[in-house]
């Protein structure tokens, strides 16, 4: 089969990213995106669609596991555990130090299940009154919140996590665990340049702060279960032996939450909850299956490959480069990560780095751009805290620096020492 050249992969991400910034759904974006680029980098229709297609093939392990995953993010949203475990942590640490407080829960939230959005979402209200108490500006909860949630989202049984290690067949909780230095290095950086960012920009309004009514939610005890069952589930490979595959303890751990909270009964309103929320991801990994099909056969790789050797870097450098350079043309941790991971695992191997070290490079460098505009991230957790574009911009180089950290630890670890691995 013909390569597809490197102006046409080129192509291929140009018109992916235009269409997405012009509001065309991700998944469809990246599918004419690819097509596209096959055509212009002088592949036949015909072959243009078969690497698509087995672009997207490689990605359908990981989107059955991620759709098994629906039920455990839809009881933890759905059931109010969420939001029990945030107001828990934020009165455990204190209105003090607030912003530190918001960071953890955040973080907290993203590692053991949500995603990094709706994590941010969840935390927001909690936030905003905060805020207005004393007298905190929006851009550095934001910033609090946006950091603790890119901790937390490369330390958890997230999309990303089970793109990278289905990629790289390595353990999830192996991923998981390479994510947490990294992770809390970030969230620490995040914390201090919140704290500088107090009296910067705007302040939140009374008609803003929504009040939490703890009454209804479950305890944190009952909160806490589906989590750290569904962790405690996967942790038993590297333990003990026993391979639990994330199909089946992530789904598992929501169903013994549910029956932890009393709310087995509405078990069903959950799965369709999550289920609800993850057919989005599934449908866009789909997508970006198709475009890594045509990056991966593609004279790009090898450019980059090519590049990192004239230059006299080390060949590791190639997975948060990728990593960074995918979250960057996506807007997405996900997408970033199952793209940079389907198309540059085999190469990155091959140049002798270790699958685990592979993997949490790519993991940790598509945290460095995946705030950008054209993603859905940008919008959400802007709309969160009622911040308008102008100043939500402003916060794209503090998240960018944040992103940066978690990478440069994670490549400093992994890379340069080779620790863990």
């Amino acid at each position: 089969m013909t390569e597809v050249s490197t102006l046409g992969a080129l192509a291929a991400l140009i018109v992916s990213i235009t269409l997405i910034l012009r509001k065309v759904p991700p998944a469809y974006g990246m599918i004419i995106g690819a097509l596209v680029g096959g055509i212009v980098g002088g592949v036949s229709l015909t072959d243009t669609v078969s690497l698509m297609i087995g672009g997207a093939q490689g990605i359908v392990t990981a989107v059955l596991r991620i759709l098994a995953a629906g039920v455990l993010a839809g009881v933890l949203i759905e059931s109010g555990a969420a939001t029990t475990i945030a107001e828990t942590i934020v009165k455990k640490v204190g209105e003090t130090r607030a912003l530190l407080a918001l960071a953890v829960a955040t973080m907290i939230l993203t590692a053991v299940g949500v995603f990094v959005d709706v994590a941010v979402i969840t935390v927001a209200p909690i936030a905003l009154a905060i805020a207005r108490r004393a007298d905190l500006s929006k851009m550095a909860i934001l910033l609090a919140m946006v950091g603790g949630g890119k901790a937390g989202n490369v330390m958890s049984p997230n999309p990303n996590a089970i793109a990278a290690a289905d990629a790289f067949n390595v353990p999830l909780t192996s991923v998981m665990a390479a994510g947490v230095i990294p992770g809390l290095c970030g969230m620490f950086v995040a914390y201090f340049i919140a704290q500088k960012l107090v009296n910067r920009g705007s302040k939140v309004a009374a008609s803003e702060v929504v009040e939490v009514d703890m009454s209804r939610l479950p305890s944190f005890g009952a909160a806490i279960v589906a989590p750290m069952v569904a962790i405690s589930l996967l942790a038993l490979r590297p333990i003990a032996g026993i391979n639990i595959d994330p199909l089946i303890a992530l789904p598992l751990g929501g169903l013994l939450g549910a029956v932890a909270m009393r709310r087995f009964a509405d078990t069903n309103h959950f799965a369709v909850s999550g289920l609800n929320r993850m057919a989005p991801v599934a449908v866009m990994l789909l997508g970006t299956g198709t475009l890594a099909g045509i990056i991966a056969n593609s004279g790009l790789k090898g450019g980059l490959i090519d590049l990192l050797t004239s230059s006299g870097l080390p060949s590791y450098l190639l997975a948060p480069f990728s990593g960074a350079l995918m979250s960057l043309a996506t807007a997405s941790t996900t997408a970033g990560t199952a793209v940079a991971s389907s198309v540059f695992a085999n190469t990155i191997l091959e140049l002798g780095v270790p699958a685990l070290a592979g993997a949490a490079m790519i993991h940790a460098g598509a945290t460095v751009f995946d705030h950008m505009p054209h993603g859905s991230f940008f919008h959400a957790t802007g709309g969160a805290v009622h911040m308008d574009m102008k100043e939500r911009l402003k916060l794209i180089p503090y998240e960018s620096a944040v992103g940066f950290v978690i990478a440069l630890v994670s490549t400093l670890i992994f890379g340069v020492f080779g620790l863990f691995v």
